[in-house]
């Protein structure tokens, strides 16, 4: 299953994206809410798996996979490669940080240039979206709380990351977490932890790295942070990026406006975003 929001802003439908068709849950189920943390405690996330709809083609806008999360958890220096271009030491328990929730936008938004950066960056990563409550997972248990798999682009301001002593700032500018395109169940994906995913930056491949090669793989992630966090449905953890980002290049690259930056990851689908 791959669920989707669309609409335009302010109006989005929660819908299931089948093949190049869309079932807009909406008609079928008037009293559904947005995908958000109530339609996980609510159990609509298990009762739409029924649905038999063929959907039909829109031409619409494709939001944000999920509404309001109660946090976005993301993962730092989770690639080998990644930590050694940047002169990173190895962690040896994950790197944790967090990403403001109005930083999301759509699989297909701008990025939009703050003012008050120059130096704007590229991070594909695997993200997963927490589907049930839960505190001190096991490892075992960490794909019961797994709703489904999608793709964040966890776009960074390095010159405010690196002058401040934490990167919360300069990861959450608006529009630095586009996220989606759908939230793609297990179930179509097979072996998550071998996929490939790139960053392709106006029809250059910048980052080829693959979900195998993560320091911490899923079970370790949702482990260590449920240790002493509650995972509350909904939420947002993104796992880390592999190396190939602009900033430790020679010289640097950093995005500019008209720039178009695709992040694809196998069998889950691209999100594409334009800077503006």
């Amino acid at each position: 299953m791959r669920l989707i929001r669309f609409g335009e802003n302010g109006k989005e439908r929660p819908g299931i994206l089948k093949d190049d068709n869309i079932i807009d849950l909406k008609e079928i189920y008037p009293d559904i809410p947005d995908i958000c943390e109530s339609f996980f405690r609510e159990g609509w996330f298990e009762k739409v798996k029924n649905v038999k709809n063929i959907g039909k083609k829109m031409n619409v806008h494709i939001a944000c996979p999920i509404n309001k999360p109660s946090k976005i958890i993301c993962l730092g220096k989770n690639y080998l490669e990644h930590a050694k271009e940047g002169g990173f030491d190895v962690s040896k328990s994950p790197l944790i940080f967090c990403k403001a929730g109005s930083a999301l936008s759509g699989p297909f938004d701008p990025i939009i240039m703050p003012h008050t950066s120059s130096q704007i960056d590229w991070e594909v990563e695997l993200a997963f979206i927490i589907s049930k409550e839960g505190k001190r997972i096991k490892k075992e248990e960490v794909f019961n709380y797994i709703a489904g798999f999608c793709i964040m682009n966890d776009v960074s301001a390095r010159d405010v990351q690196f002058a401040d002593s934490q990167w919360f700032r300069g990861k959450s500018f608006d529009t630095f977490a586009p996220l989606g395109p759908s939230i793609v169940t297990l179930d179509e994906i097979g072996d998550i932890n071998n996929l490939r995913l790139i960053c392709i930056v106006d029809g250059e491949i910048m980052q080829d790295g693959n979900t195998k090669d993560m320091i911490f793989n899923i079970e370790s992630i949702v482990e260590n942070i449920s240790q002493d966090m509650t995972l509350l449905p909904g939420d947002v953890i993104s796992t880390g990026t592999p190396s190939g980002v602009g900033i430790f290049r020679n010289p640097p690259i950093v995005l500019k406006s008209g720039n178009i930056v695709e992040c694809r990851i196998e069998k889950i689908g691209s999100i594409i975003n334009e800077v503006k």
